[in-house]
């Protein structure tokens, strides 16, 4: 097969396998905490470390953090859920096997609508299911391949996770990309999981490549197509950027592998972020060599009625549509303003105060636009969040221009750490008026007599030119709309 054949007649299959980090304050089968700690190997236990003896207690917050998730994605909640043991070794592991579910998951079924290139599509949910995490290790003096020794980490092992299985329904690696964010966006509204916890979201992604012939025009695909396919898995992805630059990768390297006439090999492989390379692992293992059965240590659970007693929040694309009719705001600032929960909730509450358009600019615009230059979050700022309303209240007040709260203040508030108030008596910015601003208009007509000419000529350009003088007069502090109406008064 030539190099432009390949390229033309093989499309990429991806499914994927997501983990995510519930966030509850105990382990999942044990009291230890889950709190992020620096010291290895100190929230553990008999249980969570697998000593003889030790009994599984399941954490009920775990499982409605679950049933959560389940609602949110439209899945099927069973009248009875159960847990399984999945056989493997492994050093992270230290039961010698793991924790989870196999034939009884609590969620079945489901999907999630993403937006891909202006296209939306939706993502079918296989099931998603509770279990505990393992470990985790660290390779000293090299990557997994060539570390010099590796070390085991428990402090991990037994924090509840939600493996959530999609369909084969991915085209590409930017779909992945997409999908992963829009999931993400879910887990924070419901309240059940923290992205800036280490480890809190891994993916392994499933990929084959099969003749594009043979893919529907609305993605759709034979099952039989899928059983034929050599399907690779890559591990260890950690990022949204992560999972779509693995699989771009992935994409190539088996590509290139068709196109030497080579077998693309069923089989394990660990995603290398810092070399942006994939490295197999070992061959891909079958259902049946994990050897599952039932847990019996914990009982099955009776989860029918837990769908309908437990709420949910309003969900990101619901609270994008409610901010659009409510406030009035194109898809564009609605979108920047539900990117995050505490972002929509800031913007409500600035929203309540003062008129939603001042709001919106004030949020979507200037606070997001100067934090993304900083390359940080709204929660890196959340403690602050009176100070910012501050702020805008001084703008809605007229206690200040825009321009200087704006260029001058927010800038200060976040690379000083500065209030608001100090900020504007320090740079005596509180707003000229009144006999002051008159005085600057006529000095700068005075000044300025080959603008004032060019005025009279018609030409647009000179009322911006004496509007700048009267501003740099004024350091700034004169409203713009007020220089501008009484320069046209005295010049006509």
């Amino acid at each position: 097969m030539t190099q432009a054949s390949a390229r033309d007649t093989l499309a990429p299959v991806i499914g994927l396998e997501v983990h995510v980090q519930l966030e509850t304050a105990t382990k999942i089968f044990c009291g230890c905490s889950t709190d992020p700690d620096p010291e290895p190997n100190t929230h553990t236990c008999p249980v969570c470390l697998g000593l003889p003896g030790a009994l599984p207690v399941l954490n009920e917050a775990a499982v409605e953090a679950a049933v959560k998730l389940g609602k949110a994605i439209e899945a099927d909640i069973p009248e009875r859920t159960r847990f399984h043991r999945k056989n493997y070794f492994y050093p992270d592991l230290p039961k010698g096997f793991q924790i989870t579910q196999y034939d009884a998951p609590i969620c079945a079924g489901g999907q999630l609508e993403i937006s891909h290139e202006g296209e939306r599509r939706e993502i079918g949910i296989e099931r998603a299911h509770l279990e505990e995490d393992p470990g985790s290790l660290q390779h000293a003096g090299g990557h997994i391949d060539t570390a010099d020794y590796t070390l085991v980490d428990y402090n991990r092992a037994g924090i509840p996770l939600m493996e959530i299985v999609t369909e084969p329904d991915f085209r590409s690696p930017g779909e992945v990309r997409a999908f992963l964010s829009k999931l993400e966006e879910v887990l924070e509204y419901l309240g059940i999981y923290d992205g800036q916890r280490d480890g809190s979201l891994r993916v392994d992604a499933n990929i084959s490549l099969v003749e594009a012939s043979e893919i529907d025009s609305d993605g759709g695909i034979a099952e039989s197509v899928l059983e034929s396919a050599n399907r690779t898995e890559v591990k260890n992805i950690s990022s949204h950027k992560g999972a779509e630059t693995a699989l771009a990768y992935e994409v190539t390297r088996q590509r290139n592998a068709i196109e030497r006439g080579r077998e693309v090999t069923q089989e394990t492989r660990h995603w290398d972020e810092s070399r942006g390379i994939t490295v197999s692992m070992r061959e891909k293992e079958a259902e049946k060599e994990y050897r599952y059965f039932r847990e019996a240590d914990i009982p099955p659970l009776e989860v029918k009625d837990w769908k309908e007693k437990i709420p949910i929040p309003e969900l990101p694309e619901a609270r994008r549509e409610r901010f659009q009719a409510e406030y009035d705001l194109g898809e564009e600032a609605a979108a920047k303003l539900t990117s995050t929960k505490q972002v929509a909730d800031f913007f409500e509450d600035i929203a309540d105060r003062f008129a939603p358009d001042l709001a919106a600019t004030w949020v979507a615009d200037d606070l997001l636009g100067e934090l993304n230059y900083r390359d940080m979050a709204i929660t890196d700022v959340a403690d602050r969040f009176e100070e910012f309303t501050r702020l805008v209240g001084m703008v809605a007040a007229e206690e200040i221009t825009e321009k200087n709260a704006r260029e001058v203040v927010l800038r200060r508030m976040l690379d000083d750490g500065e209030r608001p108030d100090e900020i504007v008596e320090a740079a005596g910015l509180g707003k000229t008026t009144g006999d002051e601003v008159a005085q600057a208009v006529k000095t700068a007509i005075e000044e300025n007599p080959d603008a004032v000419e060019d005025y009279h000529a018609g030409e647009g350009g000179a009322i911006n030119f004496l509007v700048g003088q009267v501003m740099q007069q004024t350091g700034g502090s004169a409203d713009p709309g007020e220089v501008n109406q009484l320069l046209q008064e005295q010049l006509e």
